[in-house]
C-alpha cells in the first residue's frame, strides 16, 4: 500500500500557500468588484442593503477532526455563515475565510479543507474574495465572515413578532444532535480498542445533519415566490428553545409551542432511543440543525398551503410577553421553555 503524498506547510510558506488555495478562484457576482490579491475586497452594492456575519470554529470545541472529514469541515465552516444570511432574508453573495493552521497540517489537508469550501461556494453562487492565514499553536482555527444583500422591504430581524403570529419551522429538529451523539459514541469505542469498526448501520441522516448542514435556500425562495415576509426569522443553531426565546426578548413577547407538532425525523427517534436519550430534548436544546425558525401572520399561512413541497411546520403561536414561553406537553401541561442550547462560554 504506497503512502499518501504529504507536502509540509512550510516548503510554501505563508503567499505559496494563498497562492495555491486561490489560484482557481472565478467570480460569479457582478457585485464583487475585486476579491482575492489586494489589501482589500471592492464590492458594490448599489441601493442594496449588505448584511455581514461571521463564525468561528476551533478545533476541540466546534469540530473534532477524529471524525469530522477536512472536505465536510471546509463546506460546513461556510454554511453556517449562509444561514445565517438567509435568515436574515438576504441573499449571501461573498465569503472571506481566515485560518489559523497547527504543524500536524499539511498540504493536502489543506486541499481536502478547500474543496469542501470551494464546494460551498459553487452549490450556493457565492465569491471568496479574502481571508487571512496564521500560525496556531492550539490545533485548527477556522473564521468565516459572510457578506449578503437584500431589498430594505425585504430583510427580516427578530424584533417584529406580533401576538397571535404562527410560530413556523422550516424541517425536523435534534437529528444534528443525535449524529453528534453517535459519533461520540463511536469515538469512545474505538479508544478501547482500536480494531473496533464503527457502527453508523441506519443513521446516515443524522450524521449528515451534524457533519454536512445544509442552509435552507429554499425555504427564502419559497417565501419571495408566494409572497410571504416573516415578521421575524433566525435559524436554529443554539436549540429551538434558545432560538425561539431570542425571538421573543427581542420582540417583546411571549410564545406557547406544543410537543406534537414539533417535526423529529423517525430516525432521530429511533438513534435516542438506541441511546436511552429523549428525542424531544435533542428537538429543543440540541442545536445545529440550521432550520429557519419564523413567525408570519395568519393570513400568510393560508399560501403555504397550496405551495408547502418543503414542509413548513407550524409549531405554535406568539403571546403577550405577561404570558411567558411555555412548551404545551402532550398531556396539555404547561412547561416553561428554558435557554438550554449550546453555550458558548460553558465549562
Amino acid at each position: 500500500m504506497s503512502k499518501a503524498k504529504r507536502t509540509e506547510l512550510g516548503q510554501l510558506g505563508e503567499f505559496g500557500l494563498i497562492d495555491h488555495l486561490t489560484k482557481s478562484i472565478k467570480l460569479k457576482n457582478a457585485s464583487t468588484l475585486k476579491g482575492v490579491g489586494d489589501d482589500a475586497a471592492v464590492l458594490d452594492y448599489n441601493k442594496k442593503q449588505m448584511v455581514v456575519t461571521t463564525d468561528l470554529l476551533l478545533e476541540g470545541i466546534h469540530f473534532d477532526l477524529t471524525y469530522t472529514p477536512l472536505k465536510h469541515l471546509g463546506y460546513k465552516a461556510v454554511v453556517v455563515n449562509l444561514s445565517d444570511v438567509y435568515a436574515m432574508n438576504a441573499t449571501p453573495k461573498q465569503i472571506t475565510v481566515s485560518l489559523g493552521i497547527s504543524s500536524k497540517m499539511s498540504l493536502e489537508a489543506m486541499d481536502q479543507l478547500y474543496e469542501g469550501i470551494y464546494l460551498a461556494c459553487d452549490k450556493f453562487g457565492v465569491d471568496l474574495i479574502g481571508g487571512d492565514t496564521t500560525t496556531s499553536l492550539t490545533g485548527l482555527t477556522i473564521s468565516v465572515t459572510a457578506l449578503g444583500e437584500a431589498e430594505a422591504d425585504k430583510l427580516t430581524y427578530r424584533n417584529q413578532a406580533s401576538v397571535n403570529d404562527l410560530i413556523c419551522v422550516s424541517g425536523d429538529l435534534g437529528s444534528a444532535y443525535m449524529g453528534l451523539q453517535l459519533l461520540e459514541r463511536e469515538k469512545k469505542v474505538f479508544a478501547g480498542n482500536s480494531e473496533a469498526q464503527p457502527d453508523f448501520a441506519g443513521y446516515d441522516y443524522p450524521l449528515e445533519r451534524q457533519l454536512k448542514p445544509e442552509p435552507r435556500r429554499d425555504v427564502v425562495e419559497l417565501l419571495e415566490k408566494i409572497g410571504v415576509k416573516p415578521t421575524s426569522m433566525i435559524d436554529v443553531s443554539d436549540g429551538l428553545s434558545s432560538d425561539l426565546l431570542h425571538i421573543c426578548k427581542q420582540s417583546d413577547k411571549g410564545c406557547r409551542i406544543y410537543e406534537d407538532k414539533i417535526p423529529i425525523d423517525h430516525t432521530t427517534v429511533s438513534l435516542s432511543e438506541e441511546m436511552n436519550f429523549n428525542p424531544m430534548i435533542a428537538a429543543l436544546n440540541g442545536g445545529e440543525d440550521y432550520e429557519l425558525l419564523f413567525t408570519i401572520s395568519l393570513a400568510d399561512y393560508e399560501k403555504f398551503k397550496t405551495d408547502n413541497d418543503l414542509k413548513i411546520y407550524a409549531i405554535g403561536h406568539i403571546t403577550e410577553a405577561s404570558k411567558g414561553c411555555y412548551l404545551v406537553t402532550s398531556s396539555d401541561q404547561e412547561v416553561e421553555l428554558k435557554a438550554q442550547g449550546w453555550n458558548h462560554l460553558k465549562e
